[in-house]
């Protein structure tokens, strides 16, 4: 691993002009730059990778947590403005990220107890949700530095997560690619090996605001969830191992929907996240990319699809942002100023059988893709 010692420009890009033109003719081409992002405390090197597409919607993504910095998507008047929440320097996101933009792993979302049993042999997972296991444990996906490589397609980053790190059994090889399409997509694309048996639910942890970052709440934005079922969860937001219908509860958006709209209705199933922090069950057969969700925010006229071939999504609301964190452009992040739509398996599913699987076994090969698609209307 590359190291890095800093002086006073820490926090200060120093671009380096490597750009790449991708596509066929000048109407249709990635524009892809780098630059020095600083490093983490230990000194290691962080890099920024930008990609514009030719109407000039812009992602920035860095090797620190294979983190999405910035993502910036017109308005319906063609007004480009930052729609993910996010900090200004590597520093901040050691110090007070809450998973802002980064790939979440070896598992996204939460394990009871922090113990699961696989094959016989329980394994106890690093504890940092009360007494629960979430999005991989202390230094999950989202603060390692990721080894990063340009294609002249997408952005490739690759990681090895080690024999039981954070607990986990094998070596673990991931590499996610992120591609910037000019029809205004943000396609992931995740691919791992293992040379051991082991459990592997990986997911980005992107904070949305399609009105504009730090710039109000989500309450407004128009929510549809391809789903007629969602996993309840406990006290703990631990899944209950049931299915329940959304039908007549605050839980359906299978029809466009206000997130303000029932979020503080007096519902069993809201009181534990102090609002939506919930898995949704999507409607798919089979392993098909399938449309999950969709956002619409009326003043902006921003239309954002998420396309999956996993079978959940969560759908959380940003109850537990508390106005503590002060984001980019000293934007301050308050109390469900963004929304995140996570495409997972379903939360605790090591401890579930009778959810879908998440055990990966060596010679097998764990791929999955999402793509976010951005409009307006």
């Amino acid at each position: 691993m590359k190291k890095r010692t800093l002086g006073s420009s820490v926090f200060v890009l120093l671009v380096l002009s490597i750009v790449f033109w991708a596509g066929c003719g000048d109407s249709e081409m990635t524009i892809f730059e780098k630059a020095d992002f600083g490093a983490t405390k230990d000194g290691t090197a962080v890099d920024i990778y930008t990609l514009t597409n030719a109407s000039g919607m812009e992602a920035k993504i860095m090797t620190y947590g294979a983190t999405v910095v910035s993502l910036k998507v017109g308005d319906r008047d063609g007004k480009l403005d930052d729609v993910v929440l996010g900090l200004d320097n590597v520093g901040e996101y050691e110090e007070k990220s809450r998973y802002f933009g980064c790939i979440v792993g070896r598992y996204g979302n939460r394990i009871g107890k922090g113990k699961f049993t696989l094959d016989g042999t329980e394994y106890t997972l690093a504890v940092n949700n009360g007494e629960n296991h979430l999005h991989g444990g202390l230094k999950g996906f989202d603060k390692a530095v990721w080894e990063a490589e340009y294609d002249g397609v997408g952005l490739k980053m690759h990681y090895v997560s080690k024999d039981m790190e954070e607990g986990y059994p094998g070596n673990l090889d991931v590499t996610v690619t992120y591609t910037l399409t000019d029809d205004n997509e943000l396609r992931i694309d995740y691919f791992a090996t293992t040379d051991k048996p082991t459990v592997c639910n990986l997911t980005n942890h992107s904070y949305f605001n399609l009105a504009g970052q730090g710039l109000r709440d989500n309450l407004d934005h128009e929510l549809m969830l391809n789903a007629d079922n969602f996993t309840p969860v406990d006290s703990d937001l631990i899944t209950t191992g049931e299915i329940r219908p959304v039908k007549g509860t605050p839980m359906d958006f299978t029809k466009p929907t206000a997130i303000g709209l029932r979020i503080d209705d007096d519902y069993e199933q809201l009181k534990p996240g102090g609002g939506y922090d919930h898995n949704w069950v999507l409607n798919k057969d089979g392993e098909d990319m399938t449309l999950a969700a969709s956002v619409y925010e009326p003043t902006t006229g921003r239309f954002m699809e998420v396309f999956t071939i996993e079978p959940g999504i969560q759908f959380y609301a940003c109850n537990f942002l508390d106005g503590s964190v002060t984001g980019k452009e000293s934007r301050v992040y308050k109390y469900r100023y963004a929304f995140c739509l996570e495409t997972q398996h379903y939360p605790n599913s090591p401890n579930r059988p009778e959810f879908p699987s998440v055990v990966l076994r060596p010679g097998q090969e764990y791929k999955t893709s999402t793509i976010y698609k951005f409009s307006t209307k």
